[in-house]
């Protein structure tokens, strides 16, 4: 049953790949083509580079997950939560690694660009780039919000690191139900299908 107090959070972070979108990325490939060492933080490591180095390598790299985001689909529950969000009033804002002109572009591609605020939308040249909470605390000053009544929806590591860093609830998607990081998750969850099932089922409490 997912817990009562999510019905209430009326500010969402989603991270994009392989939350609201079905996960395609092979970051071990990206990593041989972009030659950065097996493991390393690829945004991280471009950014160690001399800067004509990184911005060549940067500008492969958007092109890689601009080629990306024509493969991925929309994740299961995806479109059906997000649309109970945003028709019940919720500031929905998407939070990546990715750059905003691709986020945008795929949540075009995937069927769910009319429920984002482009301003919603950063992406690493927007906010430093997770496990950073900066691109939460962003958020949280353009919707006037705290970031204790947000929700931090993601499937990795940074995502969670970055949502309990500002104080925000943390839900964790893994469809493998593996949880690799129960400190840092507050919810844990298979598919994005949990959540509307959790808030349809609280909302029908106070009916």
């Amino acid at each position: 049953m997912m817990r009562s107090t999510i019905a209430n959070r009326r500010h969402w972070v989603f991270d994009l790949d392989g939350t609201l979108t079905i996960a395609v990325h092979d970051f071990a490939a990206i990593r041989r083509e972009l030659r950065i060492p097996d493991g390393s933080d690829i945004l991280g490591h471009l950014e160690s580079l001399p800067r004509t180095e990184a911005l060549m390598l940067q500008q492969r790299l958007q092109e890689i997950e601009l080629e990306l985001s024509r493969l991925t689909g929309a994740a299961i529950g995806a479109e059906a939560l997000v649309e109970q969000l945003h028709a019940s009033g919720a500031f929905l804002g998407v939070l990546t690694r990715n750059t905003r002109e691709n986020a945008l572009r795929t949540l075009d591609l995937i069927g769910l660009g009319d429920y984002f605020d482009a301003d919603y939308v950063l992406g690493r040249d927007e906010a430093l780039p997770k496990p950073d909470p900066d691109g939460i605390h962003r958020l949280a000053g353009l919707w006037e919000a705290n970031p204790a009544e947000m929700v931090m929806v993601g499937d990795y590591l940074y995502d969670l690191q970055a949502g309990r860093s500002a104080g925000a609830l943390t839900v964790h998607i893994d469809s493998a139900g593996l949880f690799r990081w129960p400190e840092l998750a507050d919810i844990m969850i298979e598919s994005l299908e949990e959540i509307t099932t959790g808030l349809a089922a609280d909302e029908g409490k106070t009916t």
